[in-house]
């Protein structure tokens, strides 16, 4: 089954995305580009799963199969695949329990990278630059709510930043993006909210906190209570659409088992959930047990923390003329998605797709290359009601 075409079908004609929603969906593509952003106050008519389908799709992107791995950028050379599983596992190990409070909160930044080619010499920057604030108090009825608000773009590395300056430093950078050309710029946008939820709170990934606390510890029970076949179906959302039901319905039942599927969903409630350290250790160790994810060494996330990464190789991703995507960003190239952990706490630290085969926009990048990113800024519980910070994070 064509795994977009089922996203269309079951999720019908969507809703607005939240700022949260728009930011998963980047995260759930796991590579592809994200859609076209216009603005925070004026979003995409399109839900996750519809946003998560036409980001490869917009630009006339096709899938064609699996990616070939190397190793990436900013990533010590791992002695072995064992090693590295022991390191993640180690900081499975020490996976710390976070102190109590009312309200968890997450801030997370995310930003997608571009290439610039004046005549002085291509270089990259980070644009579609976001942070994420999101709130929730630790019972229902206690209330919930998120902020968004761009942040500057900036050069990707050191040797970017020289060739920007070479270029003249300029403050507005036009690229192409998806299926049209766009400006990025070093501005900050005030934190803009969503309407807030007076009666939210107490859920995170559709569990309440006491659901959380009573989660298998052991990577079989897990599996079986949140990724298995007879799990998905029990969490499927109520309100699809019928005939997107019975589609992903069929999807399920084709594929019982999922790794792409467990990759991304452990990932998730890693990133967001305020889980028990014996439930992280349990994730953990599912993900470092799944086909095809290998262990990396140490990597480096965008605010420059180090720790022990899993990886995933993506589908081959291809751009195509289809949606006017001029010549230099026509072609294709490999991917992989990492996942960085805090090597004392276990805490999953940062999400980022980084390129392992160059071809297409990033023809001239090396293997390593962060094409997007979403790290965790910073996350836990508070007893005060969450306020989204003033500071930059860069």
């Amino acid at each position: 089954m064509d795994e977009l075409e089922t996203i269309r079908e079951a999720y019908g004609e969507p809703a607005p995305p939240t700022l949260r929603e728009t930011t998963e969906a980047r995260a759930r593509v796991l590579g592809k580009r994200p859609p076209r952003r216009s603005g925070l106050g004026r979003r995409l008519k399109a839900g996750i799963g519809v946003a998560a389908a036409g980001a490869a799709v917009a630009v006339g992107i096709t899938v064609t199969g699996s990616g070939s791995p190397a190793p990436p950028s900013r990533t010590s050379p791992a002695p072995s695949v064992d090693l590295g599983r022991q390191a993640v596992l180690a900081a499975a190990g020490r996976a710390a329990a976070q102190p109590g409070g009312r309200y968890w909160y997450s801030d997370s930044v995310g930003g997608q990278s571009y290439l610039v080619r004046p005549k002085t010499g291509a270089y990259a920057i980070v644009g579609a630059h976001t942070e994420f604030y999101s709130w929730a108090g630790a019972k229902p009825g206690m209330g919930a709510g998120s902020y968004g608000r761009d942040i500057p773009s900036r050069p990707l590395t050191k040797e970017d930043a020289e060739l920007w300056k070479k270029d003249g430093s300029p403050s507005r950078f036009r690229v192409w993006s998806n299926d049209h050309y766009g400006t990025y710029g070093l501005g900050t946008s005030k934190w803009e909210m969503d309407p807030p939820s007076p009666e939210g709170g107490g859920r995170w990934r559709g569990m309440t906190a006491e659901q959380l606390q009573d989660l298998p510890t052991d990577p079989e029970g897990l599996t079986r209570e949140l990724f298995s076949a007879e799990a998905r179906l029990k969490h499927m959302d109520p309100h699809l659409p019928a005939a997107g039901r019975r589609n992903l319905e069929e999807g399920i039942k084709e594929r019982p088992v999922d790794p792409a599927y467990t990759f991304v969903a452990a990932g998730e409630l890693l990133r967001d959930a305020p889980i028990p350290p014996g439930v992280r250790a349990g994730l953990m160790r599912v993900l470092t047990a799944l086909p095809g994810v290998t262990a990396i060494g140490t990597a480096t996330d965008a605010l420059g923390r180090t720790g022990p990464a899993l990886a995933r190789t993506m589908e081959t991703t291809r751009v195509t003329a289809e949606d006017g995507a001029p010549a230099a960003e026509r072609g294709d190239y490999d991917s992989r998605q990492e996942l960085v952990f805090d090597r004392r706490t276990g805490r999953l630290i940062a999400s980022q797709n980084v390129l392992t085969r160059p071809g297409g926009p990033y023809r001239d990048r090396r293997p390593g290359f962060v094409i997007n990113y979403e790290a965790v800024r910073d996350a836990g519980w508070t007893d005060a009601k969450p306020v989204p910070p003033a500071r930059l994070p860069f």
